[in-house]
Protein backbone atom coordinates (compact mmCIF):
# COMPACT_ATOMS: atom_id res chain seq x y z
CA UNK A 1 0.00 0.00 0.00
CA UNK A 2 1.29 3.45 -0.91
CA UNK A 3 0.29 6.78 0.63
CA UNK A 4 0.05 10.04 -1.26
CA UNK A 5 -0.62 13.29 0.61
CA UNK A 6 -2.77 16.13 -0.69
CA UNK A 7 -1.39 19.18 1.12
CA UNK A 8 -4.11 21.75 1.72
CA UNK A 9 -3.38 23.00 5.21
CA UNK A 10 -6.18 22.11 7.60
CA UNK A 11 -7.99 20.35 4.74
CA UNK A 12 -5.06 18.05 3.97
CA UNK A 13 -5.68 14.33 3.54
CA UNK A 14 -4.07 11.16 2.28
CA UNK A 15 -4.78 8.93 -0.70
CA UNK A 16 -4.16 5.24 0.02
CA UNK A 17 -3.45 3.13 -3.08
CA UNK A 18 -3.09 -0.64 -3.09
CA UNK A 19 -4.65 -4.03 -3.64
CA UNK A 20 -6.82 -5.15 -0.72
CA UNK A 21 -7.43 -1.71 0.74
CA UNK A 22 -11.15 -2.41 1.18
CA UNK A 23 -10.19 -4.87 3.91
CA UNK A 24 -8.27 -2.08 5.65
CA UNK A 25 -11.01 0.54 5.25
CA UNK A 26 -12.40 0.22 8.76
CA UNK A 27 -9.01 0.75 10.37
CA UNK A 28 -8.14 3.60 8.00
CA UNK A 29 -11.38 5.50 8.58
CA UNK A 30 -11.20 4.96 12.33
CA UNK A 31 -7.71 6.48 12.32
CA UNK A 32 -9.18 9.88 11.37
CA UNK A 33 -12.53 9.87 13.14
CA UNK A 34 -14.27 9.03 16.37
CA UNK A 35 -17.68 9.11 14.65
CA UNK A 36 -20.38 6.66 15.67
CA UNK A 37 -22.35 6.63 12.40
CA UNK A 38 -21.49 6.25 8.74
CA UNK A 39 -23.93 6.71 5.89
CA UNK A 40 -22.60 4.56 3.07
CA UNK A 41 -23.78 5.76 -0.36
CA UNK A 42 -23.46 3.41 -3.31
CA UNK A 43 -25.45 1.91 -6.18
CA UNK A 44 -26.87 -1.63 -6.35
CA UNK A 45 -24.30 -2.86 -8.88
CA UNK A 46 -21.28 -1.89 -6.79
CA UNK A 47 -22.85 -2.55 -3.40
CA UNK A 48 -23.84 -6.13 -4.29
CA UNK A 49 -20.16 -6.89 -4.95
CA UNK A 50 -18.29 -4.84 -2.38
CA UNK A 51 -20.88 -3.52 0.06
CA UNK A 52 -21.43 -6.39 2.53
CA UNK A 53 -17.72 -7.00 3.31
CA UNK A 54 -17.15 -3.25 3.60
CA UNK A 55 -20.05 -2.88 6.03
CA UNK A 56 -18.60 -5.75 8.03
CA UNK A 57 -15.16 -4.16 8.42
CA UNK A 58 -16.71 -0.78 9.29
CA UNK A 59 -18.90 -2.35 11.95
CA UNK A 60 -15.91 -4.27 13.30
CA UNK A 61 -14.28 -0.90 13.93
CA UNK A 62 -17.25 0.47 15.84
CA UNK A 63 -19.16 2.29 13.11
CA UNK A 64 -22.94 1.99 12.93
CA UNK A 65 -23.32 1.79 9.17
CA UNK A 66 -26.47 2.82 7.32
CA UNK A 67 -26.72 2.09 3.59
CA UNK A 68 -28.24 4.44 1.01
CA UNK A 69 -28.45 3.26 -2.59
CA UNK A 70 -28.96 5.42 -5.68
CA UNK A 71 -29.62 4.24 -9.26
CA UNK A 72 -26.62 3.60 -11.50
CA UNK A 73 -25.98 6.19 -14.21
CA UNK A 74 -24.96 9.81 -14.84
CA UNK A 75 -28.61 10.71 -15.54
CA UNK A 76 -29.31 10.12 -11.83
CA UNK A 77 -26.72 12.60 -10.61
CA UNK A 78 -29.38 15.19 -9.89
CA UNK A 79 -31.09 17.12 -7.09
CA UNK A 80 -33.91 14.61 -6.82
CA UNK A 81 -31.52 11.80 -5.88
CA UNK A 82 -29.50 14.12 -3.65
CA UNK A 83 -32.65 14.98 -1.71
CA UNK A 84 -33.37 11.27 -1.21
CA UNK A 85 -29.92 10.81 0.33
CA UNK A 86 -30.46 13.90 2.49
CA UNK A 87 -33.79 12.47 3.67
CA UNK A 88 -32.04 9.26 4.68
CA UNK A 89 -29.34 11.21 6.49
CA UNK A 90 -32.02 13.05 8.49
CA UNK A 91 -34.00 9.86 9.17
CA UNK A 92 -30.82 8.14 10.36
CA UNK A 93 -30.07 11.07 12.67
CA UNK A 94 -26.64 11.69 11.28
CA UNK A 95 -24.81 14.26 13.36
CA UNK A 96 -22.18 16.81 12.40
CA UNK A 97 -19.57 14.34 13.66
CA UNK A 98 -20.88 11.56 11.38
CA UNK A 99 -19.29 10.47 8.12
CA UNK A 100 -20.72 10.08 4.65
CA UNK A 101 -18.84 7.43 2.69
CA UNK A 102 -19.00 7.10 -1.10
CA UNK A 103 -18.49 3.61 -2.54
CA UNK A 104 -18.64 3.59 -6.33
CA UNK A 105 -17.67 5.54 -9.42
CA UNK A 106 -17.64 9.23 -10.17
CA UNK A 107 -21.42 9.63 -10.10
CA UNK A 108 -21.68 8.20 -6.57
CA UNK A 109 -18.67 10.20 -5.39
CA UNK A 110 -19.90 13.48 -6.84
CA UNK A 111 -23.42 13.15 -5.47
CA UNK A 112 -22.40 11.81 -2.06
CA UNK A 113 -19.76 14.50 -1.70
CA UNK A 114 -22.28 17.18 -2.61
CA UNK A 115 -24.70 15.89 0.04
CA UNK A 116 -21.88 15.83 2.59
CA UNK A 117 -21.01 19.43 1.72
CA UNK A 118 -24.50 20.75 2.50
CA UNK A 119 -25.80 18.44 5.23
CA UNK A 120 -25.70 20.42 8.49
CA UNK A 121 -23.43 22.89 6.65
CA UNK A 122 -20.90 20.18 5.91
CA UNK A 123 -19.86 16.85 7.37
CA UNK A 124 -16.82 14.66 6.73
CA UNK A 125 -16.83 12.30 3.80
CA UNK A 126 -14.57 9.54 2.59
CA UNK A 127 -14.10 8.45 -1.02
CA UNK A 128 -13.73 4.77 -1.91
CA UNK A 129 -13.71 4.91 -5.73
CA UNK A 130 -14.29 1.63 -7.56
CA UNK A 131 -13.86 2.70 -11.21
CA UNK A 132 -10.62 3.68 -12.92
CA UNK A 133 -12.00 7.09 -13.84
CA UNK A 134 -12.93 7.85 -10.24
CA UNK A 135 -9.63 6.51 -8.90
CA UNK A 136 -7.48 8.66 -11.18
CA UNK A 137 -9.57 11.80 -11.26
CA UNK A 138 -12.94 12.55 -9.68
CA UNK A 139 -12.28 11.19 -6.18
CA UNK A 140 -9.38 13.61 -5.65
CA UNK A 141 -9.63 17.37 -5.39
CA UNK A 142 -12.92 18.07 -3.66
CA UNK A 143 -15.10 19.11 -6.62
CA UNK A 144 -18.57 17.72 -5.84
CA UNK A 145 -21.78 18.42 -7.73
CA UNK A 146 -25.03 17.34 -9.32
CA UNK A 147 -26.27 18.07 -12.82
CA UNK A 148 -28.92 20.55 -13.93
CA UNK A 149 -31.05 20.06 -17.08
CA UNK A 150 -29.11 22.91 -18.72
CA UNK A 151 -25.64 21.66 -17.89
CA UNK A 152 -23.37 19.19 -16.17
CA UNK A 153 -22.19 19.87 -12.60
CA UNK A 154 -24.00 23.23 -12.46
CA UNK A 155 -24.95 22.77 -8.80
CA UNK A 156 -22.00 22.00 -6.58
CA UNK A 157 -19.29 23.05 -4.19
CA UNK A 158 -15.70 22.43 -3.14
CA UNK A 159 -15.62 19.96 -0.26
CA UNK A 160 -12.43 17.98 0.24
CA UNK A 161 -12.67 14.37 1.43
CA UNK A 162 -11.02 13.39 4.69
CA UNK A 163 -9.47 10.39 2.97
CA UNK A 164 -9.42 8.56 -0.37
CA UNK A 165 -9.10 4.76 -0.23
CA UNK A 166 -8.25 3.16 -3.57
CA UNK A 167 -8.34 -0.61 -3.90
CA UNK A 168 -6.98 -1.54 -7.33
CA UNK A 169 -8.66 -4.95 -7.08
CA UNK A 170 -12.07 -3.36 -7.64
CA UNK A 171 -11.02 -2.90 -11.27
CA UNK A 172 -11.14 -6.68 -11.70
CA UNK A 173 -14.95 -6.50 -11.90
CA UNK A 174 -15.08 -3.37 -14.08
CA UNK A 175 -16.62 -3.96 -17.51
CA UNK A 176 -14.35 -3.17 -20.47
CA UNK A 177 -16.20 -0.05 -21.55
CA UNK A 178 -15.90 1.52 -18.08
CA UNK A 179 -12.21 0.62 -17.92
CA UNK A 180 -11.44 2.15 -21.31
CA UNK A 181 -13.50 5.21 -20.41
CA UNK A 182 -11.28 5.68 -17.37
CA UNK A 183 -8.18 5.46 -19.55
CA UNK A 184 -9.51 8.51 -21.41
CA UNK A 185 -8.90 10.59 -18.28
CA UNK A 186 -5.53 8.92 -17.71
CA UNK A 187 -4.22 10.00 -21.13
CA UNK A 188 -5.28 13.56 -20.33
CA UNK A 189 -2.61 13.85 -17.64
CA UNK A 190 0.14 12.93 -20.06
CA UNK A 191 -1.04 15.44 -22.65
CA UNK A 192 -1.35 18.42 -20.32
CA UNK A 193 1.43 17.83 -17.80
CA UNK A 194 3.91 15.00 -18.30
CA UNK A 195 5.34 13.94 -21.65
CA UNK A 196 7.31 11.12 -19.99
CA UNK A 197 4.08 9.70 -18.60
CA UNK A 198 2.58 9.93 -22.10
CA UNK A 199 5.58 8.00 -23.46
CA UNK A 200 5.19 5.41 -20.69
CA UNK A 201 1.63 4.76 -21.88
CA UNK A 202 2.77 4.48 -25.50
CA UNK A 203 5.45 1.94 -24.55
CA UNK A 204 3.14 -0.07 -22.28
CA UNK A 205 -0.14 0.26 -24.20
CA UNK A 206 -0.64 -3.48 -24.62
CA UNK A 207 -0.07 -4.19 -20.92
CA UNK A 208 -2.37 -1.34 -19.91
CA UNK A 209 -5.05 -2.54 -22.28
CA UNK A 210 -4.84 -6.04 -20.78
CA UNK A 211 -5.04 -4.60 -17.22
CA UNK A 212 -1.56 -5.52 -16.07
CA UNK A 213 -1.74 -4.85 -12.33
CA UNK A 214 1.68 -3.25 -12.04
CA UNK A 215 0.93 -0.85 -14.89
CA UNK A 216 -2.48 -0.02 -13.47
CA UNK A 217 -1.10 0.94 -10.07
CA UNK A 218 1.57 3.05 -11.77
CA UNK A 219 -1.14 4.86 -13.73
CA UNK A 220 -3.29 5.45 -10.66
CA UNK A 221 -0.40 6.74 -8.56
CA UNK A 222 0.97 9.11 -11.21
CA UNK A 223 -2.47 10.54 -12.07
CA UNK A 224 -3.26 11.14 -8.39
CA UNK A 225 0.20 12.63 -7.88
CA UNK A 226 -0.27 15.08 -10.76
CA UNK A 227 -3.74 16.05 -9.64
CA UNK A 228 -2.55 16.56 -6.06
CA UNK A 229 0.26 18.83 -7.29
CA UNK A 230 -2.21 20.93 -9.28
CA UNK A 231 -4.90 21.09 -6.59
CA UNK A 232 -2.33 22.11 -3.98
CA UNK A 233 -1.50 25.13 -6.14
CA UNK A 234 -5.10 26.03 -7.01
CA UNK A 235 -7.75 24.38 -4.87
CA UNK A 236 -10.75 26.34 -6.19
CA UNK A 237 -9.85 26.41 -9.90
CA UNK A 238 -8.93 30.06 -10.19
CA UNK A 239 -5.82 29.37 -12.24
CA UNK A 240 -3.75 26.30 -13.15
CA UNK A 241 -6.38 23.77 -12.05
CA UNK A 242 -8.40 24.68 -15.14
CA UNK A 243 -5.93 22.68 -17.27
CA UNK A 244 -7.54 19.51 -15.89
CA UNK A 245 -10.51 20.40 -18.09
CA UNK A 246 -8.80 19.36 -21.33
CA UNK A 247 -11.54 18.03 -23.61
CA UNK A 248 -14.28 18.86 -21.11
CA UNK A 249 -15.78 21.94 -22.78
CA UNK A 250 -16.54 19.90 -25.89
CA UNK A 251 -17.10 16.73 -23.87
CA UNK A 252 -19.75 18.07 -21.49
CA UNK A 253 -21.78 19.23 -24.49
CA UNK A 254 -21.57 15.73 -25.99
CA UNK A 255 -22.67 14.12 -22.72
CA UNK A 256 -25.64 16.43 -22.42
CA UNK A 257 -26.66 15.98 -26.07
CA UNK A 258 -26.51 12.22 -25.54
CA UNK A 259 -28.73 12.55 -22.45
CA UNK A 260 -25.85 11.19 -20.33
CA UNK A 261 -26.42 7.75 -21.85
CA UNK A 262 -24.74 7.75 -25.28
CA UNK A 263 -21.31 8.74 -23.96
CA UNK A 264 -19.48 7.65 -20.85
CA UNK A 265 -17.69 10.62 -19.32
CA UNK A 266 -14.23 9.41 -20.31
CA UNK A 267 -15.41 8.73 -23.87
CA UNK A 268 -16.76 12.27 -24.15
CA UNK A 269 -13.43 13.59 -22.82
CA UNK A 270 -11.56 11.59 -25.47
CA UNK A 271 -13.69 12.98 -28.30
CA UNK A 272 -13.45 16.46 -26.78
CA UNK A 273 -9.68 16.14 -26.50
CA UNK A 274 -9.38 15.19 -30.15
CA UNK A 275 -11.47 18.27 -30.99
CA UNK A 276 -9.23 20.43 -28.79
CA UNK A 277 -6.16 18.88 -30.43
CA UNK A 278 -7.51 19.56 -33.93
CA UNK A 279 -8.09 23.15 -32.84
CA UNK A 280 -4.54 23.30 -31.47
CA UNK A 281 -3.25 22.00 -34.81
CA UNK A 282 -5.14 24.74 -36.64
CA UNK A 283 -3.58 27.31 -34.28
CA UNK A 284 -0.12 25.78 -34.82
CA UNK A 285 0.24 24.81 -31.15
CA UNK A 286 0.90 21.19 -32.10
CA UNK A 287 1.97 19.53 -35.33
CA UNK A 288 0.47 16.68 -37.36
CA UNK A 289 2.77 14.12 -35.75
CA UNK A 290 1.70 15.12 -32.22
CA UNK A 291 -1.98 14.97 -33.14
CA UNK A 292 -1.52 11.50 -34.58
CA UNK A 293 0.38 10.36 -31.45
CA UNK A 294 -2.63 11.34 -29.34
CA UNK A 295 -5.11 9.60 -31.63
CA UNK A 296 -2.91 6.52 -32.00
CA UNK A 297 -2.49 6.17 -28.23
CA UNK A 298 -6.25 6.15 -27.79
CA UNK A 299 -6.51 3.44 -30.43
CA UNK A 300 -3.69 1.35 -28.92
CA UNK A 301 -5.36 1.54 -25.51
CA UNK A 302 -8.66 0.38 -27.01
CA UNK A 303 -10.53 3.65 -26.44
CA UNK A 304 -13.00 4.12 -29.28
CA UNK A 305 -15.88 6.45 -28.32
CA UNK A 306 -19.29 6.32 -30.02
CA UNK A 307 -19.52 7.81 -33.49
CA UNK A 308 -20.07 11.56 -33.56
CA UNK A 309 -23.73 11.91 -34.55
CA UNK A 310 -24.41 15.51 -33.50
CA UNK A 311 -24.04 18.55 -35.73
CA UNK A 312 -21.33 21.10 -35.08
CA UNK A 313 -24.03 23.69 -34.43
CA UNK A 314 -25.66 21.57 -31.73
CA UNK A 315 -22.30 20.92 -30.07
CA UNK A 316 -21.49 24.64 -30.07
CA UNK A 317 -24.89 25.49 -28.61
CA UNK A 318 -24.39 22.96 -25.83
CA UNK A 319 -20.98 24.43 -25.02
CA UNK A 320 -22.39 27.93 -24.51
CA UNK A 321 -24.24 26.63 -21.44
CA UNK A 322 -21.05 25.18 -19.97
CA UNK A 323 -20.07 26.58 -16.58
CA UNK A 324 -16.55 27.26 -17.88
CA UNK A 325 -17.74 30.21 -19.98
CA UNK A 326 -16.78 33.73 -18.94
CA UNK A 327 -18.77 36.68 -20.27
CA UNK A 328 -20.28 34.30 -22.85
CA UNK A 329 -16.77 33.50 -24.10
CA UNK A 330 -15.76 29.86 -24.19
CA UNK A 331 -12.51 28.84 -22.54
CA UNK A 332 -10.53 25.99 -24.05
CA UNK A 333 -7.61 24.00 -22.71
CA UNK A 334 -5.39 23.26 -25.70
CA UNK A 335 -2.32 21.04 -25.92
CA UNK A 336 0.95 22.78 -26.72
CA UNK A 337 2.98 19.84 -27.86
CA UNK A 338 2.87 16.75 -25.63
CA UNK A 339 3.16 17.47 -21.91
CA UNK A 340 2.18 21.13 -21.93
CA UNK A 341 -0.98 23.13 -22.55
CA UNK A 342 -2.49 26.58 -22.44
CA UNK A 343 -5.92 28.17 -22.04
CA UNK A 344 -7.42 30.30 -24.80
CA UNK A 345 -10.69 32.21 -25.07
CA UNK A 346 -10.47 34.14 -28.33
CA UNK A 347 -11.44 31.29 -30.66
CA UNK A 348 -13.40 32.08 -33.81
CA UNK A 349 -16.64 30.21 -34.44
CA UNK A 350 -15.37 28.98 -37.80
CA UNK A 351 -12.30 27.46 -36.14
CA UNK A 352 -14.48 25.55 -33.67
CA UNK A 353 -16.67 24.17 -36.43
CA UNK A 354 -13.59 23.13 -38.40
CA UNK A 355 -12.14 21.31 -35.38
CA UNK A 356 -15.40 19.41 -34.87
CA UNK A 357 -15.63 18.41 -38.52
CA UNK A 358 -11.98 17.28 -38.69
CA UNK A 359 -12.59 15.18 -35.58
CA UNK A 360 -15.55 13.55 -37.30
CA UNK A 361 -13.22 12.40 -40.09
CA UNK A 362 -10.53 11.15 -37.69
CA UNK A 363 -13.14 9.27 -35.69
CA UNK A 364 -14.49 7.43 -38.75
CA UNK A 365 -10.94 6.39 -39.65
CA UNK A 366 -10.39 5.10 -36.13
CA UNK A 367 -13.34 2.70 -36.15
CA UNK A 368 -12.89 1.20 -39.62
Amino acid sequence: MTKLPVKLGERSYKIFIGAGNLERAGILVRSISEAQKILLVSNPTVFNIYGPPLVEVLQANGFETIVALMPDGEEYKNMEEALKILDQAVDSRLERSSILLALGGGVVGDLAGFVASIYQRGIDFVQIPTTLLAQVDSSVGGKVAVNHPLGKNFIGSFHQPRMVIIDSQTLDTLVDREYYSGLGEVVKYGIIYDRHFFSFMETNAAAIRSRDKSCIETLIYRCCEIKAEIVEQDERELGIRAILNLGHTFGHSLEKLGLYQLYKHGEAVVTGTIMASCLALDLKLINDSELMRIVELYKQLGIIPPRLVFTAEDILKGMLNDKKTQNRRLRFVLPRGIGKCLIKEDIEREQLIKAIEVTRQIEVEAVK
